[in-house]
């Protein structure tokens, strides 16, 4: 492992949840670490590894009060130059819509040295937990990752949704939960079909774990009736329909 030197901030995926999903360079840098600075969704498992280390929690959460980038982005850059070793841990992947680019700019524009440990997403890991593989020979052979909202907050302007449904097997969403009617909406009236299989994962990974199978157009009304909820990964696409087969956990 790269020696992780004093005045340094590694960004680390921390995974969907599952202490298990870490890599062996992530464990080594919290271990190694004098600060983490970490998200609201990583696991108390994941930072038990980083049991000799100061914890910051500056994380993110739709809807709810938090830290604005800028602050997050002063922070690491504070306790780099302050000589600590410093773990940015995010959930998933750093550049899984995490803003990690925007931090490792941040960084640049400071000085500081860096270096990035990727983890693995949501979009892919947790869905397997789920049993819903994003590509199979026999069903699908593109996958499409998108978020459900912009930095506004807002369903993201400029995607062609139509283009979308005709041109992915799989289609991945991330922080679509407050946005799906209208995202459900616009497939449909884009040509996805309405019967479009539909699986939402809440906590992947993680022991409570809970799973809802539906389809595009019941989707909005099934995740209301059944109360399930962010954080959560969204996929649309008939690879889900090997959940019948291939659920395991």
């Amino acid at each position: 492992m790269k020696e992780f030197n004093k005045g340094e901030v590694w960004l680390v995926g921390a995974g969907p949840g599952d202490a298990g999903l870490l890599t062996l360079h992530a464990v080594e840098a919290l271990k190694a670490a004098d600060v983490v600075v970490h998200d609201a969704l990583v696991s108390a498992e994941v930072l038990d590894y980083a049991a000799g280390a100061e914890l910051v929690l500056l994380g993110k959460r739709g809807g709810q009060p938090s830290p604005k980038q800028p602050e997050i982005n002063a922070r690491l850059i504070a306790e780099a130059k302050a000589g600590k070793r410093v773990v940015r841990l995010k959930g998933g992947d750093p550049f899984m819509f995490g803003r990690g680019a925007e931090e490792v700019l941040a960084l640049v524009a400071a000085g500081v040295r860096f270096r990035i440990v990727p983890g693995i997403t949501a979009g892919i890991g947790g869905l397997a937990y789920a049993g819903i593989p994003v590509t199979s020979r026999d069903v699908n052979s593109s996958v499409i990752f998108l978020t459900g909202h912009d930095h506004t907050g807002l369903s993201p302007e400029g995607i062609d949704w139509a283009a979308v449904g005709k041109a992915a097997g799989m289609i991945v969403l991330y922080m679509a939960m407050r946005h799906m009617g209208e995202i459900s909406g616009k497939l449909i009236a884009g040509g996805l079909a309405a019967d479009t299989p539909v699986s939402v994962v809440m906590r992947a990974s993680l022991p409570e774990m809970q799973v809802l199978d539906t389809t595009l157009e019941r989707a909005v009304a099934d995740i209301e009736k059944s109360g399930i909820g962010a954080p959560a990964i969204v996929s649309i696409g008939r690879g889900n329909l090997l959940r019948e087969q291939m659920a395991w956990v």
